[in-house]
């Protein structure tokens, strides 16, 4: 069976590869302190199914304990290492297998290895506190080879350092007007695409969230990011396939080597095959 990618809205997605299920950075609130969400209804129970979540930084948007702890019990959960010291709710979830990770580690997930990579992000958990974890992307390698990038702003060695992929999992905005440093805009992530040269990307960390009473301040940052994502990775990695979802909706990428089956044909626009806005 190929891979298999839900978005839920903000980062959060689920991943299905190998018989195993991989959930990022988990958010399934309806309001985040001065956030709310303003598209797409908060993610059903099955969301909250996982052998696995993975979380990236220490921002509350990202690791956000009232959404771990409604996990199930036995759920593994990586963390940037140093988060348990940081983040002291994550001490109360007894029932999840914590693991505090770093970039150069790799951790066996069923049939499933996850390879931990860098992100260029400011990892402290805010608005106050030092700089107690690094931010971090994954790579989930099994049948095919997901990037999950988190967080992150363009950085040298990004390429050399998450190394070839099949799906690209990239943010394309945030969850305000203005973008501060160490995030990707629908600009910088289709020129990641053109460094990465995945088979196929799906934008993600848009469009979800937006700071109560400012729905009128620069609202195409909240609407537009992903048209903008389509519309650029076609000019700068015109050769990577982009699945623009809606919340909810998963899509099977087409993975080299993976052997499609009959239902797998191009065009199918069946449950298991959804395309999203394809090029």
């Amino acid at each position: 069976m190929p891979v298999e990618i839900t978005w839920w809205g903000h980062a959060t997605c689920t991943v299905e590869d190998s018989g195993t299920r991989v959930l990022t950075d988990p958010l399934f609130a309806r309001r985040l302190a001065h956030l709310r969400r303003r598209r797409g209804a908060p993610p059903p129970a099955e969301a909250t199914v996982a052998d696995v979540a993975l979380v990236s930084h220490l921002h509350a948007d990202h690791l956000h304990v009232p959404s771990l702890a409604r996990l199930a019990p036995g759920t593994r959960l990586l963390v940037p290492r140093g988060a348990p010291r940081a983040v002291t709710g994550l001490r109360r979830l007894g029932h999840l297998r914590l693991t505090e990770v770093a970039p150069g580690d790799r951790v066996r997930v069923g049939d499933l290895d996850v390879r931990v990579v860098s992100a260029q992000h400011d990892g402290r958990r805010l608005p106050v506190g030092p700089h107690r974890a690094p931010a971090l992307g994954y790579v989930v390698e099994g049948e095919a080879r997901t990037y999950f990038a988190g967080d992150t702003g363009l950085f040298e060695d990004m390429a050399k350092e998450v190394g070839p992929v099949d799906v690209a999992l990239l943010p394309v905005g945030g969850w305000g007007p203005y973008l501060g440093e160490g995030h990707l805009d629908a600009g910088r992530a289709a020129e990641a695409l053109g460094r990465l040269r995945p088979g196929s990307a799906v934008p993600v960390h848009y469009g979800t969230y937006w700071p109560i009473g400012m729905d009128a301040v620069r609202p195409h940052e909240f609407h537009a990011p992903g048209a903008e994502f389509v519309r650029l990775a076609a000019e700068r990695a015109p050769d990577v396939t982009v699945h623009r979802l809606d919340h909810g909706e998963r899509v099977r990428p087409r993975v080299a080597g993976y052997r499609s089956s009959p239902g797998d044909a191009p065009g199918g626009r069946g449950d298991d095959d959804r395309e999203g806005e394809a090029r």
